[in-house]
């Protein structure tokens, strides 16, 4: 087996659909596919806890904390929004309330390198929370505004896996797509949506 040593130097392809805990399937709706990916960060968090016993540590083990992901898009557009937190929608205006009940998502994002290969990331199971409604006055250059939005994620029962898992990720060299396929039918329970491939230019 050849290693690959090249680091990521982007992002692409975030997608993400609502989880259909009513019935056999994985996801239900469509694949929505958000463009203009910035930043993703993913924390998952462990600390090692110790045992003493004669002056000494007698055992170790790992505690795991929350994933917690942090993305920011170029524009986050107010249909996904709606999708991602489960908002309620009235002649076009969508609204925040304490009752808003945001849907469990599953999501998966591209990590792109120079030789063309793919580090695909898989999120199963996880909740988006509001993100901050924030604005700036025009001055004398044009600077775009970003959203950023975050989410807790947790373990869900993932197919020829032991044990539940948070993140799942696999890699493709230029021109294949075999691991990637897989990784969407584990996350999704559904094919990568090739009408939404990536378009010309970043367009």
């Amino acid at each position: 087996m050849v290693k690959n040593y090249r680091a990521s130097t982007g992002v692409d392809e975030f997608y993400y659909s609502e989880l259909d805990e009513t019935s056999t399937e994985i996801t239900k709706g469509v694949i929505e596919r958000i463009k203009f990916l910035q930043t993703l960060e993913i924390e998952a968090p462990q600390e090692i806890t110790r045992g003493y016993g004669d002056n000494k540590t007698a055992e170790m083990a790992v505690s795991n904390g929350d994933t917690t992901v942090t993305s920011a898009f170029h524009k986050l557009p107010v249909e996904d929004r709606g999708r991602l937190l489960g908002l309620e929608q009235v002649d076009g205006i969508y609204s925040y309330g304490g009752s808003d009940n945001p849907p469990y998502v599953a999501c998966v994002f591209a990590k792109t390198h120079e030789d063309g290969s793919k580090e695909w990331v898989g999120l199963p199971k996880g909740i988006f929370t509001r993100p901050a409604i924030n604005g700036q006055t025009k001055e004398d250059g044009t600077e775009f505004q970003n959203n950023e939005i975050e989410a807790q994620f947790m373990d869900r029962e993932i197919e020829g896996f032991a044990t539940e898992k948070s993140v799942l990720f696999a890699v493709d060299e230029k021109g294949s797509t075999t691991n990637r396929d897989a990784l969407f039918m584990k996350i999704f329970g559904k094919p990568y949506p090739t009408a939404a491939a990536p378009d010309p230019e970043g367009v």
